[in-house]
């Protein structure tokens, strides 16, 4: 009787064992934050890669973006997470790489297609590995209302006197807020404002790296220039910005109440939902420079779980985001998420296509906080959030915002001690 039982359970298990690798051949499950894109996924991506591969059935399971962190490593703890696994850029990747839960995908022929600043946010610190493919940036920048723009007599500004020039005739005429930002959340104006006009100071790349190598320092001219230019946005912020928050600032230019908006580029959706006839610039060049820097920054990627019970299809999945038919998906479901390859990519919504352009018109760069940076305490990202605020509010001098900012790194991160 007890070898019957045994019998019956081990056949009962390998039957559960069959019907499991059975169920994974040609079926991948794809963990995401990005609830909000799932029809976009359902109704355009994943038919669109069914098409050239009819074999292999996709599912799209994404959870609230504030518990995706935490459910993915539990899922992934427990053995129970997807095929493919939605990136977030940076440290929380590379943490479970380095758990052993995401696979190398440098072999896939498409990852040839993504420049290093495109594969940072998803790479090992010695460049060897990357982990995820890149999908998708945002890019800073300025967004600006078209018609008050005519009714004024406005122009767009290429260097940063025409640019207060601008405010200033904007702030005369009296019926408009010149510039859109608050400083009540705080990270608006680090990521709209510092991290917007800053590379064209530092020259993107190259000053980010000197801050990782330790050659370079948060206290050089280059950022004491750069809150200086930020503090001088104060008078045409509007009354009442320093309790002014995100969504605010979101009605306000959304309502025509502003001319000009301190942007990231998935706004674009936002103030197209609210019929805002809009253009873009980029941030204006200051006195003496002639070359341009944006920040492109790295924001989604998409991986394979090294436990996966189906990696030869999750391969070909991955392969075909690195290609162009999924840049060009992508960049036009999603206007203002900016395909990271170099596919070529026309995109339909045209102030995207102002912001993309600017690719071909000036180097790109990432926030200079999120790589390696931010990993001690204090958080030079979170710190950036607050001396940028107090700089633009009138607490704090420049001097002793960088001042703050290098002290606090130095705390930490070895090669800022030298």
């Amino acid at each position: 009787m007890l070898r019957t039982g045994l019998k019956t359970l081990l056949l009962a298990a390998a039957a559960s064992l069959a019907l499991s690798t059975a169920a994974s051949a040609g079926q991948l499950t794809i963990e995401s934050w990005r609830n909000d894109d799932a029809a976009i996924w359902k109704e355009k991506i994943i038919p669109a890669f069914q098409a050239k591969h009819p074999d292999i059935t996709i599912t799209f399971t994404p959870t609230a973006p504030k518990e995706y962190n935490a459910a993915l490593n539990a899922k992934l703890e427990g053995g129970t997470a997807g095929d493919i696994i939605t990136c977030r850029p940076f440290d929380a990747s590379l943490e479970l790489f380095n758990k052993g839960y995401l696979a190398p995908v440098n072999d896939l022929p498409s990852m040839a297609n993504f420049s290093d600043v495109a594969k940072s946010a998803w790479t090992t610190d010695d460049g060897k590995t990357t982990f995820c493919v890149p999908m998708a940036s945002v890019i800073h920048g300025f967004i600006y209302n078209k018609d008050i723009f005519k009714e004024l007599g406005l122009t767009e500004p290429k260097t940063e006197e025409e640019f207060f020039a601008l405010l200033e005739k904007i702030k005369s005429n009296g019926s408009y807020v010149p510039l859109v930002l608050g400083t009540n959340d705080q990270w608006e104006a680090a990521t709209m404002g510092f991290q917007n006009i800053g590379p064209n100071y530092w020259k993107g790349e190259e000053g980010r790296k000197a801050l990782i190598d330790g050659t370079g320092k948060l206290t050089d001219k280059a950022y004491v220039d750069t809150f200086a230019t930020l503090a001088k946005w104060a008078p045409y912020l509007g009354d009442g910005y320093k309790a002014q928050t995100y969504p605010d600032s979101q009605n306000l230019f959304g309502l025509g109440k502003g001319a000009i908006y301190a942007a990231g580029s998935w706004d674009i959706s936002t103030f197209h939902a609210q019929n805002v006839n809009m253009g873009a610039f980029k941030p204006p060049l200051p006195a003496g420079a002639t070359e341009c820097y944006i920040s492109d920054h790295t924001d989604i990627g998409i991986g394979m779980n090294a436990k996966t019970a189906n990696p030869a299809d999750a391969k070909v999945f991955l392969d075909w985001i690195g290609s162009e038919e999924f840049a060009n998906i992508l960049g036009n479901e999603l206007p203002g998420f900016f395909p990271l390859s170099n596919a070529k990519v026309q995109l339909k919504d045209d102030v995207a296509q102002t912001f993309v352009n600017w690719r071909g018109e000036c180097k790109s760069t990432i926030r200079n906080s999120y790589q390696i940076l931010s990993r001690g305490t204090p958080n030079l990202e979170n710190e950036m959030w607050n001396v940028s605020a107090q700089v633009i509010n009138g607490a704090m001098t420049p001097e002793q915002a960088t001042t703050q900012l290098e002290d606090g790194l130095k705390k930490w991160y070895a090669p800022q001690q030298k």
